[in-house]
């Protein structure tokens, strides 16, 4: 709680960059927010390779979201500014576009729709030491880290199980009860796990998103990428200096403008993100968790309505969608099983919201996001230093099961620097939604602000050194700045 009120002898303070206002709670964007997060929830084992496959769920879920007013209405009329961009959003520029199976649960941010769901900086690695025929490749998913490797597949938690869904189970959660690593996974049961063949794959789920964004270390996907970028020789941002040829100059960046100097500024900014958006959860929002809400829409439709007023619309609308009677339903099955089946409710309808951690949410406010703010200030530190139109020697997506990585034809030659590290921040942010910790405006407003702090850092450090140089920064909206 006292993060937010320190003070930073470089960047921008904590108390000095903000987020709008979050959705009201009887609100139409509120609504939407939760429709999505439930319709998130019955669809975590959904391979993300099936989206575009007719999958009758993916389907069902569009259909619903692209019937509820704040996206069905296109106009802006009434709403503040920043209510109409979070509403339009990156996709579509002037006004909401209806969600199709490639775009429904993606971040809306540039690049996030171009090429398969999960970023390539989520998958590859890069080659290790020795000679070509005994390194291994990018389709492998091992990061070269010194002389050590970086593995880039996830835990496999438990297909199909989740958490929360009696209301003894909830309220316990609500009371502060630590069940963290109570949740399940696959068995690991192979020669001791030395090639991870059992229990472990590569990113093939929402749930292994979830997965990922529960224990990361908290600047672990882009100090990846960023080894990964180093190691395949991106170019660097055009105006940065000792680019030149070393019998030109004969110099090359170091401790500044190389490869230490990148590695520690990203790392460096995840902290100055935290403390920024911690401000913003204790000192000016305190907004509640999806699954609170989730809980009162569940008293509310069950009939126990006492102080609950404010629930009378979203219950009504939430009762008219698909969802509702799949959420009863999905509730009923998880409800059965040996954990909660004894719970005095177990046997009665839940409308839970169910949760793929057992503990639930963390205990602090949901607005902003802090996996959001450290990815939007990570991710554009990372935009600034590498040339952002470079296109990656690489595009891949994974086989049946996450087994392995195979190559990506529809979009091989097709993914840029830019693009994928903007759908890295987004897959981090918006993998807190598919684990049902975080709404979509937490998300989005979130990323702006590590933006903010990592700019900040970036002009403070320009005007400490003495080379002339520029980086050309493209932010989340498309447009760019110049330092």
């Amino acid at each position: 709680m006292g993060a937010g009120l320190t003070y930073d002898l470089e960047g921008p303070d904590a108390q000095a960059v903000t987020i709008p206002p979050a959705p009201m709670l009887d609100s139409e964007e509120l609504i939407a927010e939760m429709a999505e997060l439930y319709w998130m929830a019955l669809c975590r084992d959904i391979p993300f390779t099936e989206f575009e496959n007719n999958n009758s769920k993916i389907n069902q879920a569009v259909a619903d979201l692209n019937s509820l007013n704040w996206f069905k209405n296109k106009s802006f009329y009434g709403l503040q500014p920043y209510q109409a961009l979070r509403k339009r959003g990156y996709f579509a520029q002037d006004e909401f576009e209806a969600y199709s199976p490639k775009t429904i649960f993606r971040g809306n941010v540039k690049g996030d729709d171009i090429g398969f769901y999960i970023s390539q900086f989520l998958y590859v690695g890069n080659k290790s030491l020795g000679s070509s025929n005994v390194s291994f490749g990018a389709d492998q998913g091992l990061i070269s880290y010194g002389s050590t490797t970086i593995d880039q597949r996830v835990r496999t938690a438990k297909s199909g199980l989740d958490y929360m869904t009696t209301w003894e189970q909830w309220l316990d959660v609500q009371n502060g009860a630590n069940l963290r690593e109570l949740e399940k996974y696959e068995n690991v049961d192979n020669d001791n796990n030395i090639n991870r063949e059992n229990g472990y794959r590569f990113i093939w789920t929402p749930r292994d998103l979830c997965t990922w964004v529960h224990y990361d270390a908290l600047h672990q996907a882009y100090f990846n990428a960023c080894l990964i970028l180093l190691g395949i020789n991106a170019p660097v941002d055009p105006g940065l200096p000792f680019r030149r040829p070393d019998s030109v100059d004969k110099q090359s960046g170091f401790a500044q403008f190389g490869g230490p100097h990148i590695l520690n500024l990203v790392s460096e900014v995840a902290t100055r993100a935290l403390k920024a958006v911690r401000y913003q959860k204790y000192n000016i929002h305190r907004r509640a968790r999806p699954e609170v809400v989730a809980g009162w829409l569940h008293r509310y439709a069950s009939g126990n309505k006492d102080h609950l007023d404010i629930m009378k619309n979203p219950t009504t609308i939430l009762q008219g969608l698909g969802l509702w009677p799949e959420l009863q339903a999905y509730n009923q099955s998880q409800n059965q099983r040996a954990d909660r089946s004894s719970d005095s409710s177990a046997s009665s309808p839940s409308y839970l919201l169910p949760m793929p951690f057992a503990e639930g949410s963390p205990m602090h406010p949901s607005y902003g996001s802090g996996h959001a703010t450290v990815a939007g200030a990570c991710v554009t530190i990372l935009k600034a230093f590498f040339d952002e139109g470079f296109e990656l020697p690489f595009a891949y997506k994974p086989t049946q099961q996450g087994r392995k990585l195979e190559v990506d034809t529809t979009n091989k030659g097709k993914l840029t620097v830019e693009n994928e590290l903007n759908k890295l921040a987004a897959n981090i942010a918006f993998g807190r939604d598919w684990s049902g910790v975080h709404y979509w405006s937490d998300q989005i407003e979130s990323l702006r602000l590590g933006e903010q702090v990592a700019l900040g850092i970036l002009e403070e450090q320009k005007l400490q050194y003495g080379e002339n140089f520029s980086m050309n920064v493209p932010l989340f909206d498309g447009t760019s700045v110049r330092i």
